[in-house]
């Protein structure tokens, strides 16, 4: 059995632990900003603008070294699914009194690639290869829905905020342990505390985003006036066509059968926003 040297018996550095700690509550504790719909409380320790900035940067470069699509096709149904339901988006923006997303839709040419991702600011990006299984309209707005929702929500943001949270903490178990003067066991310990961090936290963060983003992006899609119960078909041929994937617990994706579970308890408040959505004029 490992036995740790006990440095905190140091009075200086017991308090300069305390200090430490103090001065984390005071700056992370009230750096949190209410989820748009769900109400989740989610840390942001940088402005949304910030957050904008970064993603649209991002996402200039990896536009510019991806291969574009060049279906016409492709092109039309993604951008015009993503600004219905951006549309949506911006009215929801306007009466949060939030700057409204300079939006972008693009389409890159990876037929082998099942995915989409959405940037902060409004910047979406869409595979070729999930087209086949969103089929239609619909189908795309499902997972329209969700990258839009992972952008409104501003879960990049709360990543990035997670990330300096993270590093901040470590270092101060680590000053705690001794810092640079800890023993081995110490440092063992330290390593472990930040594999237990990426297992414990980071990743079930990011499930909780994922669920979340589905939450938003059924209610964003019933709005635009696509059906929501589209949502648990395309996942369920999603998990069709990707045959046994990860355990859940080591990935960043709630599994199908509990991502259809919970997209049913939500249909019946999405299916109301939808039927009223088409009485108000849309399709």
């Amino acid at each position: 059995m490992w036995r740790f040297s006990n440095p905190l018996g140091k009075p200086c550095r017991r308090a300069a632990s305390f200090c430490i700690l103090v001065l984390f509550c005071l700056i992370f504790l009230p750096a949190c900003i209410l989820e748009p719909i769900t109400g989740r409380r989610q840390l942001a320790l940088l402005s949304e603008n910030e957050a904008n900035q970064m993603g649209a940067q991002a996402y200039q470069q990896m536009m510019g070294e991806a291969k574009m699509s060049t279906n016409t096709a492709q092109n039309a149904q993604v951008e015009r699914v993503g600004r219905r339901i951006a549309a949506v988006t911006d009215q929801r923006l306007a009466a949060e009194a939030r700057e409204k997303y300079q939006w972008e839709f693009r389409v890159i040419d990876e037929p082998q690639t099942v995915n989409a991702f959405a940037l902060p600011g409004g910047k979406v990006a869409v595979y070729t290869g999930i087209l086949p299984i969103t089929q239609t309209d619909a189908g795309l707005a499902v997972v329209m829905g969700h990258e839009v929702g992972h952008a409104y929500a501003q879960h990049g943001r709360k990543r990035v905020s997670e990330q300096v949270l993270s590093q901040f903490s470590l270092g101060v178990v680590q000053s705690a342990l001794g810092g640079e003067t800890a023993s081995e066991p110490a440092k063992l310990a330290i390593a472990a505390l930040g594999v237990g961090y990426h297992l414990g936290v980071e990743l079930k963060f990011s499930r909780d985003d994922e669920s979340a983003a589905d939450h938003i992006g059924l209610i964003l899609m019933a709005e635009a006036g696509y059906d929501p119960r589209e949502a648990a078909t395309f996942w369920q041929r999603m998990e069709a066509a990707g045959g046994p994937g990860p355990m859940e617990f080591l990935s960043t994706h709630p599994s199908p059968g509990n991502r259809v579970a919970q997209i049913e308890k939500l249909l019946p408040e999405a299916t109301q926003i939808y039927e009223k959505s088409r009485v108000g004029g849309r399709p």
